[in-house]
């Protein structure tokens, strides 16, 4: 009780002494605001004063009156914008300050608060410096530059010069100061003006307020004297107090503890069946043990996997009820390695448990150590995860994968052998042509027997031309097929025309269509594979005569005609190398947009007899080539197809 009342009374001293500091600190916060709104006061004075121009006699008046009124300034000046002086004045109440200073000696100052002005376009201040005075006297002043905007322009700034006294005994109340020291000091406590005095008989207390300016801060220091109370009128009444306060805190805490207990009692309660019921239903199987390797805890899934109850394994050591007996030896040494071992899992291990009903289960175990309140470790927690599912899904996934491979396999070779066989349509039916051909001319007896041996060996050598042509083909499709490089060369541009022109101007011959070959006078060789590329283009034209039928009735003399060009490409950021073009342009009716999205699907087909394959192989060509094919709607009716090829260096 006595150490109870000591330090009540100590605490009353200290609650006094820190109320004075508090209201010390409260004046001098009331200090600092004075003195920020009496300069912010100054401020509107100068800027009433920037109205006037500098040149007009009115403003000597307006800066005569303004200095009258405010003794803390001791000089107003008027500068342009390179701070040259346009006009200045002094203090009448201290005319004779700035005879040892020239002006010119606190420039940086002036330049130094006019940059910042400038910056924020506002009034801002200078550091301090020192002003020597008569008899070896001065004081601390700064300089304040405040911007003149005129006509929406910077016409020059105000210069008004703070004595750091003058602030001190005019800003600030002659009340408030009473009794007091006031001082400006620096961030690193040199004082710079002072303002009354104490007499520190019992001490002092004292008070620090922040006086932050636009473009400097300083510390306003506030002392005043130490009051001392007397004691004994107030111990006995304080000691009563106290002690009663102190009871009904005792109390109210004592109160308040109970309720945190049971509300810790309660929230432990409700985290423990909370658990109990998510480890109850996890899928994953829980076993701990402890570190002579007794099993300590098992959830219910544990219990599922090994089917045994958990009596009957909780509180088993090693050798664990649900190890396979040809495995025991192989459990028990990782089991000692793994509790003599400092190193912590990093990953889990396959397993085999066995069943109580003997089928073995293959699990995957993840164990990590149990560390008690006190970091010590006090066993081990395993996670186990039967995946007996899991390898039967992963059997199936295998069945699965096989028999899609030999699906893939089927489907790719129905895919050659679709490739192939419309491929072929166009070679064999010019070698059924010619063969017709020559039947036609043999059976006609008024053909001479040169002549007829002639057209014969044309005719035949023909055949075997589409034949070998053939073969390619089926070369070709196959090496496309299987992905598979081909040799490519440079191939001029006429030589691929003038492999498939036989083909093409019988079909167009019979079909009654004109066909165009024109081929620009700059165009370069194309780096390519002559046969596939022969391909595209005679896949295109016959495309291209297939879409001008002879029945159309819409389809006059001038429309009967299809255009083969190539070109080379210029020259762009989107195609810096040097390529190609190729246009296969007929008069048709056109695409429509459904058959424009799907047009390069593989096996779709508007034609009756078609399978497909064509435009998506010469796709396959192009790309492989590194070229690209498209197309657009002819002008005034039909369809151009554009693909490029690489030219050859």
């Amino acid at each position: 009780m006595l150490a109870l009342l000591g330090v009540l009374v100590f605490l009353a001293r200290e609650y006094e002494e820190n109320h004075a500091v508090s209201q010390l600190e409260l004046s001098a916060a009331n200090m600092a605001g004075e003195l920020r709104a009496g300069l912010l006061r100054n401020i509107q004075d100068l800027q009433a004063l920037s109205v006037t121009s500098a040149s007009e006699p009115q403003w000597q008046r307006a800066a005569s009156v303004l200095l009258s009124a405010h003794r803390e300034m001791l000089r107003l000046e008027w500068r342009d914008r390179d701070l040259r002086i346009q006009q200045e004045l002094r203090s009448p109440f201290q005319p004779q300050t700035f005879d040892d200073m020239n002006r010119e000696q606190v420039l940086p100052d002036v330049q130094h608060a006019c940059a910042n002005a400038r910056r924020l376009k506002g009034p801002a201040y200078s550091a301090s410096y020192w002003l020597p005075m008569a008899q070896w006297l001065g004081q601390e002043v700064m300089e304040m530059c405040v911007p003149v905007i005129q006509a929406n322009r910077e016409a020059g700034f105000i210069v008004a010069t703070y004595g750091l006294p003058g602030l001190l005994t005019e800003l600030i109340r002659s009340e408030t100061r009473r009794a007091r020291s006031v001082a400006i000091n620096e961030g690193d406590g040199t004082r710079l003006a002072i303002v009354g005095s104490v007499v520190n008989e019992r001490g002092v207390i004292q008070a620090r307020q922040l006086l932050d300016l636009p473009g400097v801060a300083y510390v306003l220091r506030v002392e005043q004297a130490r009051e001392s109370g007397g004691w004994l009128p107030n111990i006995l009444t304080a000691t009563v107090v106290a002690l009663t306060l102190a009871l009904t805190t005792l109390f109210a805490l004592l109160a308040l503890d109970v309720r945190r207990r049971r509300r810790a009692e309660g929230s432990l309660a409700e985290a423990l069946a909370f658990r109990k019921a998510m480890e109850d239903s996890l899928l994953t199987g829980l076993c701990a043990r402890d570190m002579q390797g007794r099993i300590t805890y098992v959830n219910p899934a544990f219990c599922q996997i090994v089917g045994r109850p958990p009596e009957q394994l909780v509180g088993t050591g090693i050798p664990a009820p649900y190890w396979p007996p040809e495995q025991i030896d192989c459990y028990r040494q990782r089991q000692s390695i793994r509790q003599t071992s400092r190193l912590l899992p990093r990953q889990g291990f396959e397993s085999e448990f066995l069943r109580a009903d003997g089928v073995h289960v293959p699990v995957l175990v993840v164990e990590a150590p149990l560390i008690n309140a006190q970091a010590r470790q006090t066993g081990w927690m395993s996670a186990i995860i039967d995946q007996s599912d899991q390898r039967k899904a992963e059997e199936l996934s295998r069945a699965s994968q096989d028999r899609l491979q030999a699906t893939a396999r089927l489907a790719m070779v129905g895919e050659m052998a679709s490739l192939i066989s419309h491929e072929l349509n166009q070679p064999l039916a010019a070698i059924a042509s010619y063969a017709s051909g020559s039947l036609n001319v043999l059976q006609d007896p008024q053909v001479p027997l040169q002549t007829l041996r002639i057209e014969l060996e044309a005719t035949i050598q023909r055949m075997a031309d589409q034949a070998e042509r053939a073969g390619k083909v089926i070369k070709s499709v196959g090496d496309l097929v299987r992905r598979r490089e081909r040799a490519r060369a440079a191939v001029p541009i006429q030589a691929l025309w003038d492999g498939i022109s036989p083909l093409v101007k019988l079909q167009a011959h019979k079909l009654g269509i004109e066909v165009q070959w024109e081929i620009a006078a700059d165009c370069p060789a194309v780096w390519c594979d002559a046969t596939m590329v022969e391909q595209v283009l005679l896949n295109l034209v016959r495309n291209g005569f297939q879409a001008m039928p002879p029945g159309d009735p819409a389809s006059g003399s001038g429309w009967r005609n299809l255009s083969l060009h190539a070109a080379p490409v210029p020259a762009n950021a989107t195609s810096p190398g040097r390529w190609v073009a190729f246009t296969v342009t007929d008069h048709g009716h056109g695409l429509t947009d459904e058959v424009a999205k799907r047009i390069f699907t593989p096996f779709f087909t508007t034609k009756a007899e078609g399978m497909g394959l064509g435009l998506s192989l010469c796709r396959s060509i192009v790309e492989q080539h590194g070229g690209l094919l498209d197309f657009e709607p002819a002008t005034p009716r039909g369809t151009t197809f554009r693909f490029t090829l690489p030219a050859a260096l």
